[in-house]
């Protein structure tokens, strides 16, 4: 592909600057609509040291508008961020609605830098792929306007630049050895690059090749692609917004029944008559269970792995009490429990996933979610908090979003905490009558129950099409809380030892 690349495009200075203001002013133009229209954009910066990303990037910064945007140099990943999957101290940084990230080198890191200079193992690298077109996706098809270019020029012309570097007082630190060692690797690099391209260019984010041995020639065309780009993302937002004003979506009631008598039968399969009716022997085990919890806990840290426990489950369900029953006796120093409360103004201009993001655990801990991701495919499903769409969507999203976590090294629980509807109904009359339990008790919760059958389809959905083989449901009768207490433990105890036993025997093997 590079090789036909013309690198002998170019543009005279007086042109450009000609060329640059009007379309200066177009860049800010944009900017703003895509700010008013709520578009987060992305522009990821990748290329050869030395083939000018910095510069173009400075001299866009003076085209738009500086409040609406981050720059962000990616610097080999430090000792923290090493802790968590490789793509964590990206997510983090993705733009809000209406707000512009420019990355200056990005995830793609992992599939040069470290491939070539050998700082990963090569299954790393190659897996990598699978989850940066996932996350990608996840980006775009959130809305997000995703721009990448690869800035090129000959080796010739990177150990010129580099050596004019060297002499200037003013930028001789930029010519690093690293550079150096890069351009000895050039043509390594190049076999990396060519992989790259070809494994992650998309229909919905493409790579755009930039011919950079003329700097004024590249500017131009980025400028004009990040220009071009905004234009198309607008004029699809108010395509549209035009057909969800002329078209209405019906739902056939006799098929809406027949979805709804499927998921009761799923959900039935579940016996929820299990119990313990013995309290001291619950007491016992409990507590015997609670001390080997805490001796697996106690390996994660040690053998320097994160585990993830995810509890969804009905309103009333004990999803609270089984929490406080698992970590009675852990380290505190090193879990955390995780509320999902609706999202904030700030969340909810982001992807869904991003406030998720923030709470990934580094290696060694725990991270405990009540409630989670999954509040896409069930209270923003059911209440329509959003389009249909986003929730058919979020189901592919959820799995490739667990599965770049488990590739980072993390385990995944999932806990649903299944009750009946009869259950529900004593429970949340016992929350009224007890004071010191009512405050469990709300509106909303009376108004949920008014939708069992709504919810019970979503919660169907949701367990066949995101219990995998990474991260697998565990649905928990839950009718009798110390049943379902004991079980939630029992299965996070023996998961982590399995888990365990299983990635030192695969390491072993690897040594060998």
């Amino acid at each position: 592909m590079l090789e036909q690349v013309d690198l002998s495009l170019h543009i005279a200075k007086n042109e450009y600057d000609k060329l640059l203001e009007p379309l200066g002013y177009r860049l800010g133009e944009l900017q703003r609509r895509c700010r008013d229209a709520g578009i987060p954009i992305v522009v990821i910066y990748e290329g050869w040291d030395a083939a000018g990303k910095g510069g173009s990037v400075n001299q866009l910064m003076r085209l738009i508008d500086p409040r609406g945007f981050k720059v962000y140099a990616t610097e080999p990943p430090t000792d923290f961020e090493k802790m968590r999957p490789f793509l964590w101290r990206f997510g983090i940084r993705m733009p809000p609605r209406g707000f512009m990230a420019i990355l200056i080198r990005s995830w793609y890191c992992r599939v040069l830098i470290e491939r070539v200079e050998k700082l990963v193992p090569d299954k790393e690298w190659q897996r990598a792929y699978e989850d940066i077109n996932a996350f990608e996706r996840h980006l775009v098809d959130d809305g997000t306007v995703l721009i990448k270019f690869w800035l090129h020029i000959t080796k010739k012309e990177q150990r010129q630049r580099l050596a004019k570097l060297e002499k200037d007082p003013y930028d001789s630190w930029r010519a690093k050895l690293a550079n150096w060692d890069n351009h000895a690797n050039y043509r390594a690099y190049i076999e990396a690059v060519e992989d790259m391209l070809q494994q992650t260019s998309s229909t919905s984010a493409p790579w755009t090749i930039i011919e950079a041995e003329d700097r004024y020639f590249g500017r131009l065309k980025t400028f004009e692609s990040i220009a071009r780009a905004m234009e198309l993302a607008l004029a699809e937002k108010e395509r549209l917004a035009k057909v969800k004003k002329t078209y209405g979506f019906h739902v056939d009631p006799s098929a809406y029944r027949t979805i709804v008598l499927k998921s009761e039968r799923f959900l039935k399969r579940y016996d929820l008559t299990k119990k313990i009716e013995d309290r001291k022997k619950y007491k016992e085990r409990l507590a015997s269970l609670q001390m080997n919890a805490r001796q697996a806990h106690n390996r994660l840290f040690m053998e320097k792995t994160a585990a993830m426990v995810i509890f969804e489950g009905w309103d009333a369900s004990g999803k609270g009490g089984a929490i406080k029953r698992l970590v009675a006796q852990l380290d505190a120093r090193r879990f955390e429990v995780v509320t999902s409360p609706t999202p904030t103004n700030r969340e909810h201009a982001q992807h869904y996933l991003w406030r998720f993001w923030k709470n990934i655990p580094q290696k060694g801990f725990l991270t405990i979610f009540d409630r989670s991701w999954y509040g896409r495919t069930l209270v923003e499903r059911v209440e329509g908090f959003c389009a249909t769409d986003a929730w058919q969507r979020a189901y592919k999203e959820i799995n490739e979003f667990e599965k770049m976590l488990v590739d980072g090294g993390i385990i995944i629980i999932k806990f649903w905490l299944q009750i009946d509807k009869e259950e529900q109904l004593r429970r949340f009359k016992a929350r009224e009558e007890i004071s010191y339990k009512s405050w469990k008790i709300t509106e909303e919760d009376w108004r949920n129950r008014g939708k069992w059958e709504e919810y019970e389809m979503a919660v169907a959905d949701m367990i066949q099409k995101t219990s995998t083989a990474y991260a697998p449901w565990t649905v928990v009768a839950s009718n009798d809380k110390y049943y379902s207490r004991i079980q939630v433990i029992e299965t996070f105890m023996k998961t982590i030892s399995a888990k365990l036993a299983s990635e030192k025997g695969g390491k072993g093997r690897e040594r060998t």
